[in-house]
């Protein structure tokens, strides 16, 4: 038990009245803190030993300014009384602010033209009242409150004067009086009052079972009804929820995960493996962030680079390349990659030159990538990209839209279409379209493709050896899945936390 809470029960036992009316003025009067009063009350009343009633009161402090009005008379007092001094001649403004001074001049002035107490006349000041006619209600009013401790009720009793409301507004608005509220309680004896605070124990323990204590130590009550405190763990974004998923469907069908952990590519492995020309559109400043320190990477495998250069200028396998110079300054750009494909052609050049040779594989992955677009409901600068794709022997376009559908099935979307598009890099190309129950309508859902001979040629790979890909964002199905319209509500520095908290899990039903 505190030093506080001894002094507050010793009280309660020896005081006439047996109660504390005012903290305030008790802990004053036992050169106590009222806050530490406080909080001893509180803690003794836990367990009843005390009854507590809260009280405030309301008093007004006065400013430096309002103490200097009482002692020296209000500013338009003053300024009144100057001008009264003055005479029928008045004064000029230059004269009156050198009477009374510049800062009493610019408070006083106004409240004295407001009040009728005085006129101009070009530029001359004059008063319209006379000695005697006026009175420093202002200095009369703060004088009173000082009387009062601050007390406006108590104002008629200590200066004979009565400040009604429009009298402590006006104080109030010129900032010479502020409301102060203080808090206190009232103590007095609780249902389970002793003059002595015994300490309850909260468990019940082997040592008191042993010597009977248990018999006569007093316990805390126990709550059986109280809610236990909530686990205030980590919670999964939507987005790793539905990748968790994804990952689990891929790794379930045999692929196998990507490193790619790796954001800033060179524009060789970016843009140029994959057999896209270096005057193409998607290599210009305002479709590609491109590093400014280091604004080049340090190497690529040279020999492979050779190939990939007479494959863009000359062309082979059965291509005329693009018939331009290639440029090495070009190729060795460092840039944020704009797809992970710069990591799909970096695991088939592995594939093709590793120890042993060839041997078929199926890669995926799922992780950031930049473009400099315009940010919109549908676009964000930076999103993420699921790819996958499988290498292997004489594998053909069939082979590709049923890798396809397997996976779609997985993720429960039976409804496909392909249509026929391009890319710089797959030959032949195919959008990928499914049926969106709740839009009713074909939504383009992902790309697809056969990496063309000319980007898999230079890797070293087996003429017969073909690579069947596909893709599609993150986002998209993000936003399906839970029905965010705006992808600025998914993912950015808009995105509220309680969605993240609330946000259920993600499951997705396959379709045999």
């Amino acid at each position: 038990m505190s030093d506080i809470e001894s002094l507050i029960l010793n009280h309660l036992s020896t005081s006439p009245s047996a109660r504390i009316d005012d903290t305030l003025k008790w802990s004053a009067s036992s050169n106590l803190e009222h806050n530490a009063v406080i909080g001893a009350v509180k803690s003794l009343s836990v367990e009843a030993y005390v009854s507590a009633t809260e009280l405030k009161t309301e008093h007004y402090s006065m400013s430096s300014e309002a103490e200097d009005i009482i002692a020296n008379g209000s500013q338009e007092f003053a300024v009144v009384s100057a001008l009264i001094e003055s005479g029928a001649s008045g004064m000029s403004i230059p004269e009156l602010m050198g009477a009374v001074g510049k800062d009493v001049y610019k408070i006083g002035f106004g409240k004295c033209m407001k009040n009728k107490w005085a006129k101009k006349t070009g530029d001359t000041l004059i008063a319209l009242k006379v000695k005697g006619d006026v009175t420093d209600e202002t200095r009369d009013h703060l004088n009173a409150l000082k009387q009062a401790k601050g007390d406006v009720t108590a104002t008629a009793d200590a200066a004979d004067v009565v400040l009604d409301d429009a009298a402590i507004t006006a104080l109030k608005r010129r900032k010479l009086i502020t409301l102060v509220t203080q808090h206190y309680l009232a103590v007095s004896r609780g249902k389970d009052y002793a003059p002595k605070r015994q300490k309850r124990a909260a468990d019940l323990t082997k040592e008191m079972l042993d010597s009977g204590d248990w018999t006569t130590t007093p316990f805390k009550p126990y709550n059986f009804a109280t809610v236990g405190e909530k686990v205030g763990g980590g919670y999964l974004h939507p987005l790793l929820k539905v990748r968790a998923e994804f990952r689990k469907i891929l790794m379930q069908m045999g692929f196998q995960e990507m490193p790619t952990n790796k954001w800033v590519e060179s524009s060789f492995w970016n843009f140029d493996t994959l057999f896209q020309p270096q005057s193409h559109p998607a290599r210009d400043a305002h479709d590609t962030f491109f590093i400014k320190e280091p604004a080049s990477t340090v190497s690529v495998p040279e020999e492979y680079y050779e190939r990939v250069k007479a494959m863009h200028e000359v062309g082979g396998a059965g291509s005329i390349g693009y018939r331009y110079d290639f440029k090495r300054e070009e190729a060795f750009k460092n840039l944020l990659r704009t797809h992970t494909t710069a990591i799909s052609s970096q695991m088939l050049y592995r594939l093709a030159n590793q120890k042993g040779g060839f041997t078929p594989k199926k890669y995926f992955s799922i992780d950031r990538v930049f473009r400099n677009e315009t940010m919109d409901a549908t676009h964000l600068c930076e999103f993420h990209q699921v790819e996958g794709l499988v290498a292997d022997y004489d594998l053909s376009l069939g082979d590709l839209i049923g890798t396809i559908e397997t996976f779609f099935n997985k993720i429960g979307i039976t409804q496909l279409r392909f249509k026929p598009a391009f890319n710089p890099y797959t030959e032949p190309s195919m959008e990928i379209f499914g049926y969106h129950p709740d839009l009713k309508q074909w939504t383009e859902i992902g790309n697809s493709g056969m990496f063309r001979p000319e980007m898999l040629a230079p890797m070293g790979l087996p003429k017969n050896v073909r690579v069947i890909a596909w893709g599609l964002s993150l986002e998209r199905p993000t936003m399906i899945k839970y029905r965010i319209k705006n992808i600025r509500d998914l993912f950015g520095h808009k995105v509220e936390m309680a969605r993240t908290r609330t946000a259920p899990i993600c499951r997705f039903d396959a379709v045999a």
